[in-house]
């Protein structure tokens, strides 16, 4: 039962070192975070889309 008083106790500071920020500070955190982050279609399909484009530019180079 404790390690669930621990839990609560870890969320309840996080909240709080949320909460005491300023806002302009956690919109910038906000956008930090989302632009560290791979496109959208690298998240949901991984490498696909990256083999594929590669495939068709070395298709289209061979055309011309």
């Amino acid at each position: 039962m404790s390690s669930f008083n621990d839990y609560v106790k870890f969320v309840t500071q996080q909240f709080v070192s949320y909460v005491d920020r300023p806002k302009e500070e956690r919109i910038a955190l906000r956008r930090q975070r989302k632009e560290a982050r791979p496109p959208i279609q690298y998240q949901m399909f991984g490498m696909l889309p990256l083999a594929l484009s590669m495939i068709l530019k070395k298709n289209r180079n061979r055309k011309k």
